[in-house]
């Protein structure tokens, strides 16, 4: 990789001749020659690069409903970027062929380079409401996604994160003024699944998740929900339990799993699975419980939670109708949680 391609990183320290990067939780150390787990940013003499920045393997226009994000802006698109590389190296990743790069892979191969000023000016044409960091987890491409924030928010577009959450609390707190909304994967509740399956641990995912929350950031959840994984109705009840703790405004969308990758052997999840956790969800007092990646009448429809009406009905990624306005059940007058 050419010298002029290099790009100083953020958020790392040195100790002994070591570099601690403390980006993600893994804080990997760091050794002169070396890259962090992510495989995308590299220890070049004393300094700590991202082999990435403004390196881009995917820019579409999306609607904000994929991403899932039911709660922010009904109906309108994305510009939707991605770096090549993750910090998790799940088995069952839909993304695999971008998301992971092997060691002494040149991560920027296939891609193109863009600055911030060109992601903000291609969203501004497209017209879109907001900028996503998704398709491979954001923080490993954190100093290009942090520029692109700020250019954004300066030219009235919004942003959002598409996460894992493996975040430290240092970066979360770093990229908060400028986000409004994330969705944050909690794939599990159990330590085991996220060392077997991810190559991580769950607790620091739970605590973004809270942090996020406390710094004002609009969070989403999504659970993969994946048979003889994480289906038990136990582990279903703990995530939602735990999103009722931090705030039962949270939306908890539950998903269906499709073999892929290093998981092609594993069962498709039933249908009657998700119908389960959403109940699991509702009964435990969470206000807004959505059913993805299967066709189920009425399942990504956003509900009031004071009067029981149709406030925002779905189907796929498509909105068929509302009955709010100004994040208001047009109904009951009650305030739907979001950002509208």
């Amino acid at each position: 990789m050419r010298e002029n391609d290099m790009h100083e990183a953020r958020l790392y320290t040195r100790h002994e001749g070591v570099i601690q990067c403390e980006l993600c939780a893994h804080e990997c150390k760091i050794r002169d020659g070396k890259r962090g787990l992510c495989n995308v940013r590299e220890n070049r003499g004393g300094k700590l690069y991202t082999l990435v920045y403004g390196k881009l393997i995917a820019e579409h226009v999306d609607p904000i409903e994929k991403k899932p994000l039911f709660h922010v802006f009904p109906g309108s698109t994305s510009y939707s970027i991605a770096t090549r590389g993750c910090n998790f190296h799940c088995r069952h990743c839909q993304n695999s062929s971008i998301s992971q790069v092997a060691m002494g892979d040149d991560p920027t191969r296939f891609c193109l380079t863009r600055s911030p000023q060109e992601v903000v000016d291609a969203a501004l044409k497209a017209e879109c409401k907001t900028i996503s960091y998704t398709y491979v987890e954001p923080t490993i491409f954190f100093e290009f996604a942090y520029d692109c924030c700020q250019l954004a928010a300066d030219n009235g577009i919004y942003n959002v994160f598409v996460s894992n959450g493996y975040m430290t609390g240092r970066t979360a707190r770093v990229i908060a003024p400028f986000l409004t909304a994330i969705n944050i994967d909690i794939k599990s509740f159990r330590d085991e699944f996220y060392r077997k399956v991810c190559g991580a641990r769950l607790q620091p995912v739970l605590d973004t998740v809270k942090l996020m929350r406390e710094l004002g950031v609009w969070v989403e959840v999504t659970t993969l929900v994946i048979p003889d994984y994480n289906d038990s109705v136990d582990e279903l009840n703990d995530i939602a339990k735990f999103l009722v703790e931090v705030d039962a405004t949270i939306p908890w969308h539950v998903t269906a799993f499709s073999p892929s990758y290093k998981m092609l052997e594993e069962k498709h999840t039933p249908k009657r699975t998700l119908l389960k956790a959403q109940e699991i969800g509702f009964e435990a007092g969470l206000q807004q419980v959505y059913v993805g990646n299967i066709l189920s009448k009425g399942g990504e429809d956003t509900i009031c939670p004071s009067c029981g009406t149709v406030v925002v009905s779905r189907l796929g990624f498509s909105i068929q109708g509302k009955s709010m306005i100004d994040g208001r059940c047009l109904e009951c007058s009650a305030v739907i949680p979001g950002v509208w």
